[in-house]
């Protein structure tokens, strides 16, 4: 999952690289991949940011700036709207950090290769199926046994033959 913090719908940084993530959405849904975005925006501005990126995933608000206190990310350098200090992780199953930007400026935020590089390298810790030339993986297919393959073993835990 990509998860973005972000200051909110005011933010010209916030509209550049949403409009980057909604550009790469389709190549990352493929991927299995979700992207999340928390704002302290109230509903109503929030969809309109969401509508004015082209973003096709969810958007939640945090007006009560929970996320932000939780966290210790004030953005203390503009009291005005009381953001967070805007951040983007890379998460892996089970809502696991394996990387994190600070978006500050915006050139700490990601770009579309960060990501690719960082969900490439979570992808392939958490998938036995990463590398088909591993050892033992033709073997246990040749089995039977498809549980190292991602979408098969659900297959394989509901009985169901491997199409």
């Amino acid at each position: 999952m990509i998860l973005t913090l972000a200051r909110g719908h005011y933010c010209p940084k916030e509209h550049q690289q949403h409009l980057e993530l909604a550009a790469a959405q389709p190549k990352i849904a493929v991927a299995y991949t979700q992207i999340v975005t928390i704002a302290t925006d109230d509903h109503h501005t929030l969809q309109e940011f969401r509508a004015s990126v082209g973003a096709q995933w969810t958007f939640l608000s945090d007006v009560e700036r929970t996320v932000q206190q939780d966290l210790d990310i004030e953005e203390y350098t503009d009291p005005e709207n009381n953001p967070m200090i805007p951040h983007t992780l890379v998460l892996k199953p089970g809502l696991v950090v394996h990387s994190v930007y600070n978006g500050y400026w915006f050139w700490g935020r990601p770009s579309i290769a960060d990501l690719w590089r960082d969900l490439r390298a979570a992808t392939a810790e958490v998938r036995p199926d990463w590398d088909l030339s591993a050892p033992g993986l033709r073997e246990a297919w040749d089995a039977g046994d498809w549980s190292k393959f991602h979408g098969y073993d659900r297959k394989a835990a509901s009985g169901a033959p491997a199409s």
